[in-house]
């Protein structure tokens, strides 16, 4: 019986209807298979996988596929973007067994959730080098019952190594170190196309902060060239969708042409920060235009009736990866007409024979940026475009809230709002906000995953630590304290149920969760930055607000547990990094008086990377130990003061003298590390 009729994910809701007899993750499925004497195939995915896709219509659909796992195995599907901890686990078990790694993962297991064997897709008949997924089958089963001191040598070896979390290997990082590392990583940018050499290119966001914070706190102009370089050929080329806004996953080539078609909000979220960044510091359109387009997309497909933000969009359509955005030249002819046509496909490198499989997808990598008086035409073409394009049959939605990666977003908001200066997406922030502090918050925790009313409860690290740097983005701009005081909770459930006492670390999952083989404790980024690193940004931007002696002792213990942990392999731990740029360097600015919204203004159009906010309310106070306090001018007029560790500037009254101020104070440098 396929039990997935009653799952919550799309991604499960996929396969609710193949012949193959699906659990959901639980206990329930790993008892079967104790009770049946079976090992559990596990096959994990998303909704927006190809891949995941094309191993559903060759095996999960075939009723004679179906025949044989059913007979020798418990099927479980597992939804990874609902279960990362279930997909972190066993896709590091597939590393330990030399695979590279992917989606499907394709997972043996013991009937006690223990990982021997595995891989990613499998075809049906063997192919591209790869065994048919049937004849994997029956020899995995024959192996567990026929030869299990195998099965229990492979299980034993697997276990032992995931087991191994990531402690401190002591040693330290300090500003110098920061600098080294920032020039490692220029040499290995592309000084052609940007981003990491080779192919496949991912947008790998972390890295790219770490390289813009390098490049502004040493002035180095030509790593800043290569940070602009990187998002301007992303914005230009087909990894970026030019009619509806928004970026695909990745490039499969290393010119940023061809993308993996999905969209994900994480990757989104990221790349709107560092393209409000990009705007901030050239002003050129290609910037602000890609920042804008995320929004648009955001806005017009993203969000979901309850105001919070889905998760992703398929890369198929009617069967066809990328089906929905590309184009033939007839198409485009048929909706602009022979001289319009002519005009957009040589500004979008369309052609007859087209520029990926005999399709086109539009793109500007030749063209470049272009006079406002064509930008101005060709935005009346796209939308043209884009209204034939509505009339396709439209990829798949996953409409989901994931509580981490719409945290990402909320923060992504409202940083990049003043930079580009689009004050609205304020309140898109505060609305996704609202919906996750309260439709996914029990007893102050989170759950991880919303749909249709059920809730995966406890959450992750991770949903904890993006919330609280999402609470504490919104304080900076907004001055409302309840987004501080949800920081400080969030802050709490962190230091209660998901920190390791023995390496320091947060563990993904919170002490109470369901029981995994090992619980696992991964520090270093993936697609989105790891916990740690947000939880120890959070934690230095909460002692910057607050001055407090417990929120700066608590920022420095943790960036000193970090630091030990990112010392072996730093660019895995980008995010760590930043965070301590932040920690050694940043400043906070404190705004106070009556009429200082000026002064806020140019607070919060001061890059996010290098300093935090708080706009002091007449009923707040500096406690007696702040810096400030003996500084602050008794005048009610509006008044501003910057302040490096135990070191504030006199009051300054005017935004050039604030913005003057703090290139002062970062020029010197102390941060929040001073006060140790």
């Amino acid at each position: 019986m396929n039990r997935l009729n009653q799952a919550s994910s799309p991604y499960l809701l996929q396969h609710r209807d193949n012949p193959v007899h699906w659990w959901e993750w639980g206990p329930d499925a790993l008892a079967e298979a104790r009770r049946l004497d079976k090992p559990i195939l596990i096959s994990i995915g998303y909704a927006a996988c190809h891949w995941c896709h094309v191993m559903a219509h060759e095996s999960f659909e075939d009723p004679d596929v179906a025949a044989v796992m059913n007979e020798l195995f418990v099927n479980i599907k597992v939804d990874r973007e609902e279960r990362p901890e279930v997909d972190h686990v066993y896709m590091s078990a597939l590393h330990l067994l030399g695979e590279p790694g992917g989606w499907p993962l394709t997972m043996f297991l013991t009937p006690e959730g223990e990982p021997f064997w595995g891989g990613t897709y499998f075809p049906k008949e063997p192919r591209f080098g790869r065994p048919g997924f049937v004849g994997v089958l029956r020899e995995i089963s024959r192996l567990y019952h026929s030869e299990p001191e195998r099965i229990l040598k492979n299980r034993d070896a697997i276990k032992q190594h995931l087991a191994k979390a990531d402690a401190s290997e002591g040693g330290t990082l300090g500003l110098d170190d920061l600098d080294r590392l920032g020039i490692r990583l220029a040499a290995l940018i592309d000084p052609e196309n940007g981003g990491l050499q080779g192919a496949p290119k991912f947008p790998n966001p972390p890295i790219l902060e770490f390289l813009y914070r390098y490049a502004d706190r040493t002035s180095d102009d030509a790593a800043k060239r290569l940070f602009l370089l990187t998002l301007e050929r992303m914005a230009l080329g087909g990894i970026h969708d030019h009619l509806g806004g928004g970026f695909a996953r990745y490039s499969v080539d290393e010119r940023w042409l061809v993308p993996h078609f999905e969209k994900m909000l994480y990757d989104n979220a990221q790349l709107l920060e560092l393209y409000g960044l990009a705007y901030a510091e050239t002003g050129r359109a290609v910037f602000r235009d890609a920042a804008e387009g995320i929004v648009t997309w955001l806005e017009h497909e993203m969000t979901t009736p309850e105001g919070a933000f889905a998760s992703s969009l398929d890369a198929d359509s009617e069967g066809e990866e990328g089906r929905f955005y590309v184009w033939s030249l007839a198409e485009i002819r048929d909706v602009l007409g022979e001289e319009d046509a002519a005009f957009f496909a040589k500004v979008y490198d369309i052609t007859e024979e087209g520029n990926f499989e005999g399709r086109n997808i539009p793109n500007r990598l030749i063209s470049g940026e272009a006079p406002p008086a064509v930008e101005e035409r060709i935005a009346g073409l796209r939308a043209k475009l884009l209204d034939r394009r509505a009339t396709r049959v439209r990829p798949g939605l996953d409409d989901k809230v994931l509580a981490d990666w719409n945290g990402l977003m909320i923060a992504a908001l409202v940083r990049a709002s003043p930079l580009i200066d689009r004050p609205g997406w304020i309140a898109l922030a505060q609305r996704a906000y609202r919906f996750v502090a309260e439709a996914m918050t029990r007893d102050g925790r989170l759950g991880h995953s919303w749909r249709d009313g059920a809730l995966i409860i406890p959450g992750f690290a991770l949903d904890h630590a993006a919330m609280m740097r999402a609470a504490l983005a919104l304080f900076e701009a907004t001055a409302d304290r309840t987004y501080l005081r949800d920081a400080q909770t969030w802050r709490d459930r962190l230091l209660s149920d998901y920190r390791v006492e023995e390496t320091g670390a947060l563990a993904m999952t919170s002490r109470d969760a369901d029981t995994l083989v090992v619980r696992p404790q991964p520090t270093q980024d993936d697609a989105v930055p790891n916990a740690n690193g947000v939880f120890a940004e959070a934690l230095v931007r909460l002692a910057q607000l607050t001055e407090t002696a417990g929120d700066i002792q608590r920022a420095s213990e943790e960036m000193t547990r970090l630091k030990g942990i990112a010392h072996s392999s730093p660019l895995g731990h980008t995010s760590v990094l930043n965070a301590l740029d932040l920690h050694l360097r940043g400043v906070s600015i404190l705004v106070m008086g009556d009429d200082a919204n000026a002064l806020v203004d140019a607070a919060m159009t001061i890059p996010y990377p290098v300093r935090s906010v708080r706009h002091l309310q007449a009923d707040d106070a500096l406690g007696g130990d702040h810096p400030a306090s003996a500084l602050a001018s008794s005048d009610t007029g509006p008044q501003a003061l910057v302040c490096a560790g135990m070191r504030c500037s006199l009051p300054v009254k005017d935004p050039d003298g604030l913005r003057a101020q703090v290139r002062a104070m970062l020029s010197v440098g102390a941060g929040l590390s001073s006060k140790n």
